[in-house]
């Protein structure tokens, strides 16, 4: 069977749940790097891969597309991955849809929103996010954190059950993130901090690292902010600043 390529950068946390799971999966692909912080996925060329100029996007032959669960789903059934990514049982199989619809409205905004007021707020002005942002942030955070432990984890290995699934990889690469920021948000959950080293286990405790690895440099490799990209920004962050 041929290789798919991904393009993805592993800045962003939708690019590392379909990077942790391919790897993981041991999917062939061709991974086409995309420097969000240069504007590569604004390019003409890569317009004719996702004209929604988005990562992750997927090029199989002449067949393209974008949405990384939508990519995570054509990847099980095109490679027919192991049943516990993305169970056959009808109701695990809801239970999956269940979370990963509801971290698409919640967990993903609210994860968001934390990394970019701590962590990119000095990168794109200069100077700290205030204490008042920083603070609501966190309590939406603390609201989903609590969430993911209390509904959906319970007193489960998993999210779904005893096996790793799609909805732990698509949690873990977000929720990630805020600790690459310098914020123990683990510290407080004891039960999703045991969930986090179960999922990182795996998947491949080398393999996280690399993909954070990318969040963790990224103000070193983008020392100044592209021209093109510093409106952007900055219109980013007066959104996660509302």
């Amino acid at each position: 069977m041929t290789e798919v390529a991904l393009y993805l950068d592993l800045v962003s946390p939708p690019c590392r749940a379909v990077y942790f799971f391919a790897k993981a999966s041991k999917i062939p692909f061709k991974n086409n790097v995309v420097q969000l912080g240069k504007g590569e996925h604004l390019s003409e060329e890569f317009g004719k891969v996702n004209p929604l100029r988005k990562v992750p996007a997927l090029k199989d032959g002449d067949f393209t597309m974008g949405e990384s669960n939508a990519i995570l789903l054509y990847l099980i059934r095109k490679f027919k991955t192991p049943d516990h990514w993305y169970p056959s049982d009808i109701q695990k199989r809801a239970r999956v849809d269940e979370y990963l619809a509801w971290h698409v409205t919640n967990a993903r905004p609210g994860t968001s929103k934390l990394f970019w007021l701590k962590a990119m707020t000095p990168y794109v002005t200069g100077h700290e996010v205030t204490p008042e942002k920083l603070n609501a942030a966190l309590c939406e955070f603390k609201t989903i954190s609590t969430t993911i432990q209390d509904v959906f984890l319970q007193d489960k290995p998993f999210l779904v059950g005893d096996e790793v699934s799609i909805a732990d990889v698509v949690a873990l690469a977000d929720i990630g993130q805020t600790c690459v920021s310098g914020l123990d948000v683990f510290e407080d959950y004891p039960k999703l901090s045991a969930w986090k080293q179960r999922v990182k286990e795996a998947v491949g405790v080398e393999l996280c690292k690399e993909a954070h690895e990318g969040v963790a440099k990224f103000r070193e490799t983008h020392k100044q902010v592209p021209p093109e990209m510093k409106e952007k920004f900055q219109a980013r962050l007066e959104y996660f600043s509302r």
